[in-house]
């Protein structure tokens, strides 16, 4: 059913999180009639979830488009909270009329974007690149703060300390976390490209695994383990891992099914019953979320880097809440904080109403903002898989739409000595082919290339791919500019 969601919230232009979140409050005391409230073990498969999730964004990112955006994405996750903190947190203490811990958990809960409804929304759109790395950026990172700001309010901890104690304590969970993502990211890739493992199927595998295992490590070492699995995420999926596509594609569909079942429990942890009372007030943190606190924060994050103002109004409004803020939102609920059953209910609605609104009109406002990317080809994608013994590798091809390398003679592919075209698939029929076979778009080519030959017959693939067979010409090196 949720699998069969996606594709009817796709084509009513819904963000599929609310499809989730209605079939588990379907099934829940207002539906079917299974009644959940344990809060505790809500919080615990929901951190598991958003590890995965997280780990995918990690994944999936490019470190050439995540390098130029990596100074803003940062500061809007750590100055930027800070803002939104402030502000709707005021807001909160002042129109609601709660006390200051409840009214800063407000603020703290709400400032983190949601990684999974950033990633699946975004992707759908054709925007400027740089916009959609800060955003993914942006929900990848925040989260490493968030959580600890809930948590010590939670706690009550955060009063225990000065609070220059509490601000170096945060730095030191995010620049330890960062740090034991990359070196587990480095390790695991040094590892998987040397490692040939007896089945395919276990790469993705052992690159999820490694991605866990970075979180693990860093909350053992008391720093952030979002932090480290973000950072594990990026260091892996920008390595030529073997079989990286099919990693790829299997830490999408995991991350898939972390967020059907966490927004299914999210939903089925909500008492429909409660949310009435709750539309007001999440009416009025949401305005002030959405036109005062989220603005503000990107006017004060992105200014200093020159971002354009359409820019930073496109990044206001498309700092999408989602599953986060909810799971954040059972902390308090787990510790039993006063209030803490009223800020649940509060934040459900909330997500709810304003991810229909916004995640419905980010398409039109990204028109209304000009900050639409113009169509370019497919990049091109190859998919290398490691034969051991003959200290080779078989390199697969597709032509995609609007590769230049449609058109190309195989001669003019110059391909370095220890790489060949062994094989190519045109309309579903294999043939061998020749020197003067001519490429044509939609084939997918077998390619035999030594362990030596591997990179430079990558390079050159992708070189013609982008300037056709005179790549040389325009000094084009082909590199993906991995990590």
């Amino acid at each position: 059913m949720a699998v069969g969601a996606v594709r009817l919230s796709t084509r009513l232009g819904l963000p599929s999180l609310l499809v989730y979140l209605a079939l588990g409050v379907a099934i829940g005391e207002a539906g079917l009639g299974i009644r959940f409230d344990d809060a505790e073990l809500t919080r615990t498969l929901g951190i598991c979830a958003l590890i995965v999730i997280i780990a995918e964004g990690g994944l999936t990112a490019r470190w050439s488009a995540l390098r130029p955006v990596l100074g803003p994405a940062v500061v809007l996750s750590t100055l930027g909270v800070a803002v939104s903190i402030a502000v709707v947190g005021l807001v909160a203490r002042l129109v609601l009329n709660v006390g200051w811990q409840v009214a800063l958990l407000y603020g703290a809960v709400l400032s983190s974007t949601d990684a999974a409804a950033v990633f699946s929304t975004l992707r759908r759109l054709r925007l400027r690149p740089r916009n959609t790395a800060i955003l993914e950026a942006e929900s990848g990172i925040n989260d490493a703060p968030v959580v600890l700001l809930v948590t010590l309010l939670s706690t009550g901890s955060l009063s225990d300390h000065p609070w220059w104690q509490e601000l170096l304590l945060v730095g030191y969970e995010l620049v330890v976390g960062a740090a034991v993502g990359l070196v587990v990211g480095l390790l695991g890739r040094w590892a998987l490209r040397r490692a040939a493992l007896p089945s395919a199927g276990l790469y993705p595998l052992a690159a999820i695994g490694l991605t866990v295992f970075a979180y693990a490590t860093g909350t053992v070492a008391h720093a952030s383990g979002f932090l480290a699995v973000y950072v594990a995420g990026v260091a892996l999926g920008n390595a030529r891992l073997p079989h990286r596509h099919a990693i790829l594609g299997f830490a999408e569909g995991v991350a898939w099914l972390a967020q059907i079942g966490l927004f299914v429990l999210l939903g089925l942890l909500a008492s429909p019953g409660r949310l009435g009372h709750a539309v007001v007030p999440a009416l009025i943190v949401g305005l002030a979320l959405v036109l005062a606190a989220r603005p503000l924060s990107v006017l004060a994050s992105a200014t200093p880097f020159r971002i354009r103002w359409r820019d930073q109004g496109f990044l206001s409004w498309a700092g999408l809440r989602g599953a986060v803020p909810i799971v954040l939102a059972t902390i308090p609920l787990s510790e039993r904080v006063p209030g803490a059953r009223d800020l649940f209910d509060v934040v459900f609605v909330l997500v709810v109403v304003f991810t229909l609104v916004q995640g419905s009109t980010l398409p039109a406002v990204a028109r209304w903002l000009r900050v639409q990317a113009p169509a370019e080809a497919t990049e091109l994608m190859v998919e290398t898989a490691p034969l051991e013994r003959m200290r080779a590798d078989l390199l697969q091809v597709d032509v995609p739409a609007g590769s230049r390398l449609a058109g190309v003679y195989l001669d003019e592919l110059r391909l370095p000595v220890g790489a060949v075209v062994t094989l190519v698939l045109r309309r579903g029929t294999g043939f061998v082919p020749e020197p003067d076979t001519r490429l044509c778009t939609g084939d997918s080519l077998l390619i035999v290339a030594t362990v030596e030959a591997r990179d430079a017959a990558e390079r050159r693939l992708r070189a013609v791919s982008r300037r056709g067979r005179l790549a040389r010409w325009f000094h084009e090196e082909g590199r993906e500019e991995l990590a």
